[in-house]
């Protein structure tokens, strides 16, 4: 009884919602399953449930694609001495990286997609690789059988990849919808994106990435796998030879792990250390002579803010510089004194530039000038930009004189960016620091800017902030008979505590001309010509791998720390 009652307020509501669903299809047949109502634009509203369908597929299909190319979508091919494993990976940037266990990692900006390609170099064949190295010259004929090698890989790669792809992707569908149709639906969809990743790939493959490579590891420390400036601008025109190249050095690397190789003296290129704002860092000494020793550095410019204060209690700080191995050239910044500019005027092997005054060290003429502004007194009222940009003028005045008397400055050195500035079309290349971050610019009138980081890792203040800075320098190769930059490392360490090294090579858009025939014997030599001026990109992001590198602008008249 008890039972029945409770029932039959359930069977009344039953019954009212099957009139009010009457009442809202006339018409209908009772017990029929109802219309789906439509709003006024006639749009079902199965619609939105359709578009989550449709995301769930496309999450079905990103997944089973990434784990098909995890479990079978890697293939092992020879490359010359080396057996390698390759393998696509999903990425937002896409590009190349070539694993050199242990020795770090060669990153490549190769293409831009969502696929990446990793190359693991699992090991080397010890008589090929014996071989190779002692017979350097046998680089010419490996160059066609990498470059097979490289092709056949690839080959099989795509159609592993595409295997795996549609496999996992299929394998998941029919897991999560337990329908073939739909898993074969999804098999469907995971191959043509693959297909449209290839295809992005294939229409943004840059083979001159290999000029542009990033370091990591212990390879940031072995410059050799580079090669020399004069390389990369004459021999590194094709493909083939870029890739032959580098199977060569990296095989050479793994012969001598535990001793790896310095870089090579090359007799036409000059090379030039650029650091700037050491700010009292002690540590900052050790890097810049291990790196003078294994780049074999002919000069070091240092842009200013050496010191912190710039009390005399300092001074002690500067003396290690005549033992750096190399000539120094300074020019004062704002954190440095005049009494520092004094006593560095007093050092061996030092060479204190200022107001516009240049000199030749190790083949290379350099003019600087001093910046105008000595922030730590805080009895002076701080002269502004105005005062930086006449102090540039002055340096632009002095190089323009220099041209006139038929000795013209190869480089000009100040501390501020807002002086340099003043420099464009007076001078090839400028080199500046103070905003304690890397900015690569051509000014307008043809002048390449480089603005160096901190070399001291901020100084003893980057303690300070939560994260540390990185250290910073840069490796300038210049040509001996035209005092041109043709390329430049950038040299990058994890600052306070940390351990990390990279070391990236960059090749300025002029440098990558082809160059001409060498005349046969008895014939005469041409005239040289000029070298081009740097073609100005104002405004324009990151270019391309192979072109000049540049970062975001500071705001040139930012003080440093």
């Amino acid at each position: 009884m008890a039972r029945a009652v409770a029932r039959t307020p359930y069977v009344r509501i039953a019954r009212a919602l099957r009139r009010v669903r009457d009442r809202v299809r006339p018409g209908a047949r009772p017990g029929a399953r109802p219309a789906v109502p439509t709003d006024p634009a006639g749009t079902r509203r199965p619609a939105a449930r359709r578009a989550v369908r449709a995301v769930g597929l496309l999450a079905v299909v990103v997944a089973g694609a990434w784990l098909g190319l995890l479990v079978v979508g890697s293939v092992r091919t020879p490359v010359g001495p080396m057996d390698t494993s390759m393998t696509l990976r999903p990425s937002l940037t896409g590009g190349t990286k070539i694993n050199v266990s242990p020795l770090g990692a060669l990153e490549l900006d190769s293409h831009t997609g969502p696929i990446r390609l990793d190359v693991d170099v699992d090991q080397l064949d010890p008589v090929r690789s014996q071989a190779l190295v002692e017979h350097p010259e046998r680089i010419s004929g490996l160059q066609e059988e990498i470059t097979g090698d490289v092709v056949d890989g690839t080959r099989e790669l795509a159609l592993r990849s595409c295997v795996a792809v549609v496999t996992g992707a299929t394998a998941l569908g029919l897991v999560v919808y337990r329908r073939p149709r739909r898993a074969l639906a999804a098999g469907g969809l995971a191959l043509a994106l693959l297909a449209a990743s290839g295809a992005t790939a294939y229409a943004t493959w840059n083979p001159k990435s290999v000029l542009e490579p990033r370091f990591s590891g212990l390879l940031s420390s072995a410059p050799a796998v580079v090669g020399n400036a004069r390389s990369i601008v004459t021999e590194f025109d094709v493909y083939q030879k870029e890739l032959a190249r580098l199977v060569t050095n990296v095989t050479k690397l793994y012969d001598a792990t535990s001793t790896l190789p310095t870089y090579q003296p090359d007799p036409a290129t000059i090379r030039v250390l650029h650091v700037s704002d050491i700010h009292l860092n002690p540590a900052a000494w050790h890097i810049v002579a291990s790196l003078v020793e294994q780049y074999g550095i002919d000069l070091i410019i240092d842009s200013g803010d050496t010191m912190d204060h710039g009390s005399t209690a300092e001074n002690v700080f500067l003396n290690p510089i005549s033992n750096l191995g190399a000539p120094y050239v300074w020019v004062r910044g704002n954190h440095d004194s005049m009494d520092t500019q004094k006593y560095l005027s007093g050092l061996r092997n030092v060479h204190v530039l200022d107001g516009g005054q240049a000199v030749t060290v190790a083949g290379v003429r350099v003019a600087g000038v001093g910046d105008p502004q000595f922030t730590p007194d805080r009895t002076v009222v701080p002269a502004g930009d105005d005062a930086e940009r006449d102090a540039g003028r002055r340096l632009a005045d002095s190089l323009r004189a220099q041209t006139r008397a038929g000795t013209p400055v190869d480089v000009a050195v100040a501390h501020n960016p807002i002086a340099a500035h003043q420099t464009d079309g007076a001078v090839p290349l400028v080199l500046a620091g103070h905003v304690h971050r890397r900015v690569n610019e051509v000014l307008p009138n043809g002048t390449r800017l480089k603005i160096e980081g901190s070399t001291g890792g901020g100084g003893l203040r980057a303690v300070e902030k939560d994260e540390p800075e990185r250290v910073h320098a840069s490796v300038l190769y210049l040509d001996r008979d035209t005092r041109r930059l043709q390329a430049w490392d950038e040299i990058t360490l994890g600052g306070l505590g940390l351990t990390t090294a990279e070391v990236a090579r960059h090749v300025p858009e002029d440098a990558l001309v082809e160059p001409e025939p060498v005349p046969a014997a008895g014939t005469p030599s041409p005239a040289p010509s000029p070298s081009p001026s740097p073609t100005p990109v104002p405004g324009s992001p990151s270019p391309a791998p192979g072109a000049p590198s540049r970062e975001p602008t500071a705001a040139p008249g930012t003080p440093s720390r």
